[in-house]
């Protein structure tokens, strides 16, 4: 079974979440954790687990022969990434770290002025502890497009070796976050009980509505404020709030030390997924 951990809003617990549903799972399962928020990785941590880079992870670049090139300006105009930059008259410039490999100025390129080269823009690391196998990515500072790294974690996923994958994924309804939420059995959506937890809520709702995922809600810290707007919300898309999570000072010491936490709450969601 693969499950996402996601939310539209940051801070929510969605790391949290992710690594006590690992850690609950794993004590008669085999689990594969995989924190595919490549910008701020930090499953790792929180679960005292030494990582092994396995793999660098590289894209296409394109490397221009000004001998050939005749400034014509296409590459410029098809690169949606602004990658390629030209002013008129002169040869186009290339901005690396925005770059995703699509290819479209070497395919619109009419004296093939073009040829392929090979940028590295993160790296995949794994790690062990018990029946938890942790697969991180990182992001090479500078690189624009987060979601190169997440497509090559996904592709690097045995199915067949776990009884669960639990993608944690980042915050936002942007390009790798889409990249991690497709061809996931459940989504979870992690929030809290505020305007703008509701108002990101919404966003990862609907996102999941869009790729057909079937939803539910987890509520974090949910004696803080009105729960009723997330109510509201989850009955508004057919989201089910499957468990709550209240503020409380042992939670909050354990997330202060990088533990995992404890909580009925959490055994509630693992009993769900059996």
């Amino acid at each position: 079974m693969k499950i996402a951990i996601t939310g539209g809003k940051g801070g929510t617990g969605k790391s949290t979440v992710s690594t006590a549903l690992a850690a609950e799972l794993s004590k008669e399962n085999k689990v594969l954790l995989v924190d595919a928020d490549v910008d701020c990785p930090d499953d790792d941590i929180i679960l005292s687990i030494n990582l092994k880079k396995i793999k660098d992870v590289e894209t296409m670049i394109p490397e221009i022969d000004k001998s050939q090139c005749i400034k014509c300006g296409k590459c410029n105009r098809v690169c949606k990434e602004n990658a390629i930059v030209q002013i008129r008259g002169e040869f186009p410039i290339l901005v690396p770290e925005q770059c995703n490999g699509c290819k479209s100025c070497k395919i619109v390129c009419p004296v093939d002025a073009i040829s392929e080269a090979k940028q590295k823009v993160g790296e995949i690391f794994v790690g062990k502890k018990g029946n938890i196998t942790l697969l991180s990515g990182r992001i090479k500072p500078g690189v624009e497009e987060s979601s190169l790294i997440v497509n090559a974690m996904k592709k690097a996923i045995k199915l067949e070796d776990y009884d669960y994958i639990i993608i944690d994924t980042a915050a936002g309804t942007h390009c790798p976050v889409i990249s991690a939420l497709l061809d996931v059995d459940l989504g979870i959506a992690v929030t809290e009980p505020t305007p703008l937890g509701n108002h990101d809520l919404t966003l990862i709702l609907e996102l999941m509505r869009q790729l057909k995922i079937k939803p539910k809600i987890v509520l974090n810290r949910s004696d803080i404020a009105d729960k009723g707007i997330i109510e509201r919300t989850s009955e508004k898309f057919n989201s089910e709030i499957m468990a709550e999570i209240p503020y409380s000072k042992k939670i909050q010491e354990a997330y202060s030390k990088g533990e995992v936490i404890k909580h009925k709450a959490i055994k509630k969601i693992a009993e769900f997924l059996k």
